[in-house]
């Protein structure tokens, strides 16, 4: 596997031929197989849309930490996590030191009815109040989020030559979360401990993951097994996609769930702060998921059910 990371165009997808739909379709076919990693453009989101979110959740986070610690969660809940409650690499195995991250949490909040699901996937958001814009440009940018996910599912579907249908019949009543990622700079985090990082190396856990990143020195890589560790490419206004382990898994391992870390801050940029907007989509918590079957599956793997396949992940990330 190379780290290879195309960019697709997504405007004959939404506005072409039958033919210019087959062909987008073949490309992300061929990136989800070789990288599972790709990076969009075309995709109809605002650029303008995107940077007021980061703007107000810059503000947000530069507030002092007593004035954020009502809003403190832990993995999984909705609101603040502060530093030290995550450590990725975890999800691999690796006890490493905790994530040099802070980030504000939203996601799926319109209640089932069942209480057991909706204590754990639809949690109500929670906004601070110290930022009062961040409510309606998340709620906004959460909608967004939904619907351009589902379009990427529809578009999986037609990669396989499956109903257009195939994945988004699971995904009527989807959890899913959007993470507001900060990561400060050397002069706030310290020099990072020895195998610490930013976001340590780890897979994503859901369906697709629709990410809306700056560049910089401690930025996103993706591994190959042929390259090792590489930068992930860059291009202003694009979304970085990725493949979760859960649809890996429903393809049978077709498409590759890969690695990939975000570098600690470097004495090289002490000023360097970022923020990543960071939507993960899942299904329905209750969907059964199957491996497709040969010859467009490779492995089949035991039936799952969504909402405890992916519990059994967060769990494992959670420090403490």
């Amino acid at each position: 596997m190379s780290s290879r990371v195309p960019v697709i165009d997504l405007t004959p997808w939404f506005h072409g031929t039958a033919d210019d739909r087959a062909k987008v379709a073949r490309e992300v076919d061929g990136a989800l197989r070789e990288t599972g990693f790709l990076l969009i453009t075309g995709h109809g989101v605002p650029d303008g849309l995107r940077d007021a979110v980061r703007d107000e959740a810059k503000r947000f986070f530069a507030l002092p930490a007593e004035v954020k610690r009502p809003y403190a969660v832990t993995v999984g809940g909705r609101g603040w996590l502060p530093p030290g409650v995550e450590a990725n690499g975890y999800a691999e195995g690796t006890e490493t030191p905790p994530d040099l991250k802070e980030t504000f949490a939203v996601g799926a909040d319109e209640p089932t009815g069942v209480p057991e699901t909706d204590e754990v996937w639809f949690l109500p958001n929670v906004y601070p109040s110290e930022t009062p814009e961040l409510k309606a440009l998340l709620e906004d940018y959460l909608g967004r989020m939904r619907a351009l996910a589902d379009e990427l599912l529809r578009l999986c579907a037609a990669a396989l030559e499956l109903p257009p249908d195939f994945f988004t019949s699971r995904t009527g009543h989807p959890s899913y979360t959007l993470n507001l990622n900060w990561y400060p700079p050397i002069s706030v985090t310290g020099v990072p401990e020895p195998g610490q990082f930013r976001i340590g190396p780890h897979t994503d856990f859901g369906t697709v993951t629709i990410l809306d990143r700056e560049p910089g020195t401690g930025g996103l890589q993706v591994w190959g097994e042929e390259d090792g560790w590489v930068d992930a490419p860059f291009v202003p206004g694009s979304f970085t996609v990725n493949t979760g382990d859960l649809l890996a898994r429903w393809t049978g391992e077709r498409w590759k769930s890969n690695r990939h870390r975000v570098l600690p801050p470097d004495a090289s940029a002490p000023d360097e702060e970022l923020v990543s907007l960071i939507y993960f989509y899942e299904t329905d918590p209750c969907a059964v998921v199957e491996s497709l079957p040969a010859p467009l599956g490779r492995v089949s793997h035991p039936p799952v059910v969504a909402a405890d396949y992916l519990g059994e992940k967060l769990a494992a990330i959670t420090v403490g």
